[in-house]
Parts: structure tokens; C-alpha cells; sequence
């Protein structure tokens, strides 16, 4: 049959089945049944695929090379050599090159591979009891983070939850959809929560049976049941321990201060002075002179003196005043016409 690396022999597992929906994409080309010397064709190959890794693997070990060979792989007709390894950085093989092609005579291939595939090609049995699903069905690796074995509840011990090959189980994947879909009808861990007979605090949560660890506030521990939560406030629960009442914020306090109506201080609260000096206070009072307004005395002595002056000036000239006594202020009367 025809393959991405070109020809090769496959097996049947199932017999063949019409179809007319749900095809798969990536069928390959059968070319025919294998002959008695195709199978003696592949038992060569796989006799220079040993040759070869023996002899790519001494060449590494006498250069020093920080490489690890994981697997060779021959085309059907020998006509190329592909030779597959690991390495943390990237590594100058040129020299490894032209010693295979030289001892094999054949287009060598030097291809680098993840630890991942690495367990696919070698193959081997999970701490399932099964053999690893990268080496039987599965055939593209989904990402898979720390996350998925916390939603799980899983034990984050690297020695558990790590495969073959070092990183995190595929399996992890598998059922994570689920777990985030059942936690849904579930409180979070953290949350007070009421019960008929207590109240508490979750602490954890087994969604495969249904339970929730409640601790109480004596910090004894119960298992119950999700359906047995009145309520997932502890208002009306038993009276817990208050926390400590923080200050308002300012807002808060200008607002109360607004409502609250005005009252005057306590008398406690007001100072007095003294006796001796609240009598000293009035005596420099009633001492004081009278307080004259500003400019009202000079206006007065002026007054008087214009008006000496005018009688004096009526007594020289011998001029009377017809009103008597009184000084003449100066005013004039006006004359009538024809006077």
C-alpha cells in the first residue's frame, strides 16, 4: 500500500464495509496482497534497521554526542534510511552522516522527535495495566495542563499523574469536560453553607459519588449529601464567630453625618474660664472710655468755631441779626422780583 514514506505492508483488522457517509480523509492506496517475496523483502529490511541502529549508536557513544537514538525505520525498497532521536538542543550530525552513508550506501535521514513520540514508536504498558494509548489509538496528542488533574481531584504527586514519557497523562484529557460540567451543581470549595442539623465551611467535593466535606466551625469534619443544602448562605445558621467590624468608608460617614440632625455639645465638652478672670474681663470694661465714633468730635469743635467767627463778623461790622440772638448761618433768602 501506499504510505506518507512511501510503499509498505500493512495488515487487515477488520473485514471491508461499504460505506456511503462518513468516510475518513486519510485512506491510503491499496496496491495489492503481499506476495510470499514482499515478506522476505520486509524480514531484510528489519534485519538493516538492527544492523544499522547498532552501528548509528556506536558512532554516537565515540563522538560524544548529546543525542539519544530512539528507533531506525527502512523504506520496503531500501532506497532510504530514516534515523530517529531525541536531544534537548539542537545537534551537528554531519559527521554521523557521511559515516552511515558510507557504511550503507543508502540516502540516510536524521529526523529529531518529542519525548511524546518517542513512547509511541517504543511502545510499552501504562500504570492503567493497558497498553499506552499513544502506541495503540491515538494518533495526535492534545494538550494537556495542570489544571485538568485539579479539576479532577487528582493527587498532583508527578510520580502519578505523568506517563512513559515523562509529561502528563493523555488520559487527563479524556474526562476533564465532564468533571467541569458536573461541578457546575456543585458549591466551590471555601463557601459557608447551611445545613437542617449544621453549618460550615466546604472543604471538598467528590463528584463521583455525590458527597461534600463540610467543616464546622469546631473544625470537625462531616460528609453530606448535595441535596441535603438548604441554602448556600449561613445566615440562619448557628452564630459563628464574628469577624472584626471594619471603619466605614468616608462616603458612609458623610452620609450619616448629613442625616443626623443637628445638637449642640455637651456642656461637659465647653471650657470656661476661670472666675477671677471673668471679673477682671469686666472691670477693664466698665473702665474703658466711652467710644467715640470716628471723626465725630473733630466735626463738632469745627462747627463751633465757624459759628464764633460769624458773630463776631455780624458784632464788627455792626450788622444785627433780626432773629434776635441766634447767628446768622449764612443762608441766603431769595429776592422777589421787583424788590
Amino acid at each position: 500500500m501506499e504510505t506518507e514514506r512511501g510503499l509498505g505492508i500493512g495488515a487487515v483488522l477488520r473485514g471491508p464495509v461499504e460505506r456511503t457517509v462518513g468516510v475518513p480523509e486519510n485512506l491510503v492506496a491499496i496496491r495489492r496482497k503481499a506476495t510470499p517475496d514482499d515478506m522476505a523483502t520486509r524480514e531484510r529490511t528489519r534485519q538493516l534497521e538492527k544492523s544499522a541502529f547498532g552501528f548509528c549508536l556506536k558512532r554516537i557513544m565515540e563522538r560524544g554526542m548529546q543525542m539519544k537514538l530512539v528507533r531506525v525505520e527502512y523504506q520496503f525498497d531500501s532506497s532510504k534510511a530514516i534515523f530517529y532521536f531525541t536531544a534537548d538542543g539542537r545537534v551537528d550530525f554531519r559527521d554521523l552522516v557521511k559515516d552511515l552513508a558510507h557504511t550503507f550506501h543508502t540516502r540516510i535521514e536524521m529526523r529529531q522527535i518529542g519525548v511524546r513520540d518517542e513512547s509511541k514508536m517504543i511502545g510499552g504498558i501504562g500504570i492503567c495495566g493497558r497498553e499506552l494509548c499513544c502506541s495503540s489509538f491515538l494518533r495526535e496528542f492534545q494538550p494537556v495542563s495542570v489544571k485538568m488533574a485539579k479539576e479532577q481531584n487528582l493527587a498532583l504527586n508527578p510520580s502519578k499523574i505523568s506517563g512513559q514519557c515523562g509529561r502528563l497523562l493523555c488520559c487527563l484529557d479524556y474526562e476533564y469536560e465532564t468533571y467541569c460540567c458536573l461541578k457546575k451543581n456543585f458549591p466551590k470549595c471555601g463557601k459557608r453553607v447551611r445545613t437542617p442539623s449544621a453549618a460550615g465551611v466546604i472543604d471538598k467535593i467528590n463528584i463521583l459519588t455525590g458527597t461534600i466535606t463540610l467543616r464546622l466551625d469546631d473544625n470537625k469534619q462531616i460528609t453530606i449529601r448535595r441535596d441535603e443544602i438548604l441554602s448556600d448562605s449561613a445566615a440562619d445558621a448557628l452564630p459563628a464567630p464574628a469577624p472584626p467590624t471594619a471603619a466605614p468608608p468616608p462616603e458612609a460617614r458623610r452620609e450619616q453625618r448629613e442625616r443626623r440632625p443637628h445638637q449642640p455639645p455637651p456642656s461637659s465638652l465647653i471650657s470656661h474660664p476661670p472666675l477671677e478672670k471673668r471679673q477682671e474681663s469686666k472691670a477693664a470694661v466698665a473702665a474703658a472710655p466711652p467710644v467715640v465714633e470716628a471723626g465725630g468730635a473733630e466735626a463738632q469743635d469745627d462747627q463751633k468755631k465757624q459759628e464764633g467767627r460769624r458773630r463776631n463778623r455780624h458784632r464788627k461790622h455792626g450788622h444785627r441779626n433780626e432773629q434776635g440772638d441766634k447767628p446768622d448761618t449764612g443762608a441766603k433768602t431769595p429776592k422777589t422780583p421787583g424788590a
